[in-house]
């Protein structure tokens, strides 16, 4: 979620920095330890961090409307699959090329000088802009095959299939997105690309809006839905990534680059494509391996009826990683992406132990704070939009996953880490194991569980393969860099999880207090979340203030200025 270089005559082969020891190099936006490189990358981040806020806040909202308009039975489930397709399709032909491999590449070709800088950001807009709109024309074509694949029961095959051909247009949209984001995030423009999501949010909801106000069936069935009923849905979502797109478009503009068309398409816009072709063998194979396993999940979901349950309860995982984390990896992305260029290392290092430092003091005490409130905060919102059951389900999900946010964060750090210096083998090999833990994990659960804890698995298996992914790729990096910096990590996580148990302590004893003593649902829900998540904090900040944790005591000074 994120100027390209050029090459002169010849195309400048992708080659990883030697690793020989050389002087230290000043860049801006690199450096080791100055007290301003961490402030600059706080401020940064909290630019793209409240984007995020109101982006997640809009996106909740968003999947609200949705589940209250669509449900989470067989309706909710086709329209929730079939709009899973484009970002899966998407994924598993471009995605990972492109939102792996811009950055990096571009940051190393802006070092060839701005003039060829500015053409080879041409002929890489015109090859990835082809690219995707011969992939996408494929696949809306081949949707009736795509949609076989995953859905069983006739009746709701054929609505995913309408709404296939409406949702699949998407992936020429996701792709531009992509690659407009990195222009932006190359030319250090971060929060304007982060509020890009909220345009997509404002659209699904209004088109929500405008579903309910049609003519309908009172119940709503994949059968009984209407010709306009579909059609709203379905264009109303494309609309929004449209719409996203746009948004970045105009931004990439506002921020002085200019498009241009001209450009030949060949053989010129085939060098940015030759140059990146030592790596995409395995780019390829990490998307395939990727897919493998959405596939699959999605099969599972399908036939033991949880696609809108694992879905929402997915989305409801990924917010405080929006909000928190992504934040800190847009921003790093680049400063990492300078520094391997450089064939500084020892920056690299550095970015790397700070990333995981500000990740871990972020995500730990809010995976505590989900697993003791998600069961309650998701029955307190979901319960009347969709039945107590799926309510009940979407919250024990979330409750028995979040284990799986700080190390799904370490994963996305690492992976920079990797692309950056153009090693694209070591994140395929890291994925292959992530997703065949998934897979196992999936396929004992699918012939030894019941329907509702196969359900409550898909996102625990998730999150097992993060475990998985962080612990290989913090292996492999090890092997590779030597010492990572990460016995101050250590030391950092071990505080973080005093202050966390003691916190979490706490709030369970106020949810207890609440619970004893009010016994009206809804209030005791709304005064649980309210007792459980305020004294949570309250204790954890006086916890950090008492034990010390440099990265609380450096976010709480910026914020405060």
């Amino acid at each position: 979620m994120h100027d390209y270089g050029s090459f002169a005559t010849q195309p400048l082969p992708i080659q990883r920095p030697a690793r020989r020891a050389t002087a230290p190099v000043t860049l801006k936006g690199v450096g080791a330890n100055s007290r301003s490189d961490t402030a600059g990358l706080a401020r940064a981040g909290r630019q793209v961090a409240l984007a995020g806020v109101v982006s997640r806040v809009t996106g909740f909202v968003r999947t609200l409307v949705i589940a209250a308009v669509l449900g989470t039975a067989a309706v909710g489930d086709a329209y929730n699959g079939a709009n899973n397709l484009p970002t899966m399709i998407y994924e598993l032909l471009l995605g990972s090329v492109l939102a792996s491999t811009v950055v990096p590449v571009l940051t190393r070709a802006r070092r060839h000088g701005r003039k060829h800088s500015r053409e080879f950001t041409q002929r890489v807009l015109v090859a990835a802009v082809t690219a995707l709109l011969a992939v996408t024309v494929l696949t809306v074509l081949c949707a009736p095959l795509v949609v076989r694949v995953f859905v069983a029961d006739s009746a709701q095959r054929q609505l995913a299939t309408w709404l296939a051909y409406l949702l699949l247009p998407q992936i020429f949209f996701y792709g531009v997105g992509v690659v407009v984001s990195a222009v932006l995030n190359v030319r250090d423009s971060f929060a304007t690309a982060a509020w890009a999501p909220v345009v997509n949010n404002v659209i699904v909801m209004l088109t929500g809006a405008v579903f309910v106000l049609l003519p309908g069936p009172v119940t709503l069935t994949p059968a009984s839905m209407t010709t306009a009923q579909v059609l709203t849905i379905g264009v109303g979502t494309t609309a929004g990534i449209v719409g996203q797109t746009g948004w970045l478009v105009a931004a990439l503009r506002r921020n002085g680059f200019t498009w241009s068309w001209r450009v030949r398409p060949l053989p010129y816009t085939w060098r940015p494509v030759r140059s990146g072709l030592p790596v995409l063998g395995w780019l390829l194979l990490y998307a395939g391996i990727s897919q493998i396993g959405v596939a699959i999940t999605m099969r599972v979901a399908f036939d033991h009826g949880g696609v809108s349950i694992y879905t929402y309860a997915e989305l409801l995982f990924q917010v405080p990683y929006g909000i928190l984390a992504a934040s800190v990896l847009t921003v790093l992305m680049p400063r990492i992406s300078r520094a391997a260029a450089l064939g500084d290392h020892t920056a690299v290092i550095t970015d790397l132990s700070r990333g995981a430092r500000y990740l871990c003091t972020a995500l730990i005490p809010v995976a505590m704070a989900m697993s003791l409130l998600g069961p309650e905060f998701a029955e307190l919102v979901f319960t009347g939009r969709v039945d107590a059951d799926a309510a009940r389900l979407i919250g024990t999900a979330v409750a028995c996953s979040t284990f799986g946010l700080a190390p799904f964060a370490l994963v996305m750090l690492q992976m920079r880490v990797f692309y950056a210096d153009n090693d694209t083998r070591t994140p395929t090999l890291i994925n292959f194991g992530m997703v065949l833990t998934k897979v196992t994990v999936l396929a004992v659960s699918a012939t030894m569980l019941p329907n509702e804890l196969v359900i409550v698995m898909l996102s625990v298996a998730s999150s097992l393969a993060y475990v998985a992914g962080a612990t290989i790729g913090h292996i492999l990096l090890r092997r590779r860099h030597g010492l990572l910096g990460f016995s101050a990590v250590a030391v950092t996580v071990h505080r973080v999880i005093w202050a966390t148990a003691l916190a979490g302590a706490a709030g369970l004893a106020a949810i207890a207090l609440i619970q004893h003593k009010i016994h009206t649902p809804t209030l005791d829900q709304l005064a649980t979340l309210a007792a459980g998540a305020a004294v949570g904090t309250a204790v954890f900040l006086l916890a950090t203030h008492l034990i010390g944790i440099p990265e609380i005591r450096t976010a709480r000074t910026l914020l405060t200025r």
